[in-house]
Parts: structure tokens; sequence; C-alpha cells
């Protein structure tokens, strides 16, 4: 069985705000996608797993899954989010850009993820021709059937 995600990538996430993100926002609320992803012990300072994608040309990459939680284990501790980091180089060699969406799969069994950009335009001409079909634009992560 395969598992498809996508996310509305933001202008943060692609980098054209000038902003320096710490990688794309996980909400830890949506637990579809979390079981989706690795397992991070809470009950540690900072995990993180490295996640190795199959992108749209054949290149394997890895990005790094981490659960900032210094909020759990620091006094002063801010942070409790989780993210995915080290795609910046990723994003720009696919051209992303604002409204495109990012989409991660797995079959069970498989090894590696699969990884790609969308482009917006292509994925809305795409519904457009479904009859009945609406697409719904979030910043948000979705599952995709």
């Amino acid at each position: 069985m395969k598992k498809t995600f996508r996310k509305t990538l933001s202008a943060n996430d692609v980098g054209s705000t000038g902003a320096h993100q710490a990688g794309i926002l996980v909400p830890k609320t949506d637990v579809e996608l979390m079981t989706f992803l690795p397992h991070l012990d809470q009950g540690i300072k900072n995990p993180d797993a490295w996640i190795k994608c199959l992108d749209e040309g054949g290149n394997i990459r890895k990005f790094r899954y981490i659960y900032y939680n210094n909020k759990l284990h620091d006094p002063k501790g801010t942070r409790n989010e989780y993210r995915i980091t080290h795609m910046t180089n990723y994003l720009k060699e696919m051209g992303a850009r604002e409204g495109d969406f990012l989409e991660i799969s797995i079959s069970q069994g498989e090894q590696f993820y699969n990884i790609q950009v969308l482009r917006q335009e292509t994925i809305i001409a795409k519904n457009e021709d479904e009859e009945g079909f609406r697409i719904k634009i979030t910043s948000s992560w979705r599952r995709v059937h």
C-alpha cells in the first residue's frame, strides 16, 4: 500500500522571503502524517532521523526530520515543533515556488521515500479536467488518495 502526502509550499519554505527558516514545518496535530514519518522519541532533547528519498530525477536525497523540543527539556526552552530540514538545495534545484506542492510518498516495505515538486498550475489543470472535483489550496499538509 502506498501512502502519499502533499504540502503547499509557502514563501518561507522556498526561501523567497529572505527569512532564515529551519526547514518545513510538520504539524504535530496531524496524527496520520506523524505516523507516516519516522518515530522520534520526545523523551530525548531534539531527536532526529534522516529520511532517504528518491527524487523525480532519480537522485537519492537525505533530509533531516527533527523534533525541536527544548521547551520540554530546558527551563527557558521555547521550541516545540517538528521540521524537515536540509531541503533548501533540493527546492532550489527543482525551481520550487510559493504555491507549488511538495509531495512525499512511500510504499509498504520500500527503503526510500519518493519525493517530488509539483507545479501548482499542473495540479490545478489536472483537477479541472476531473468533473466535479475542486482543489483547496492550503499551506498545510494533506493526505493524497
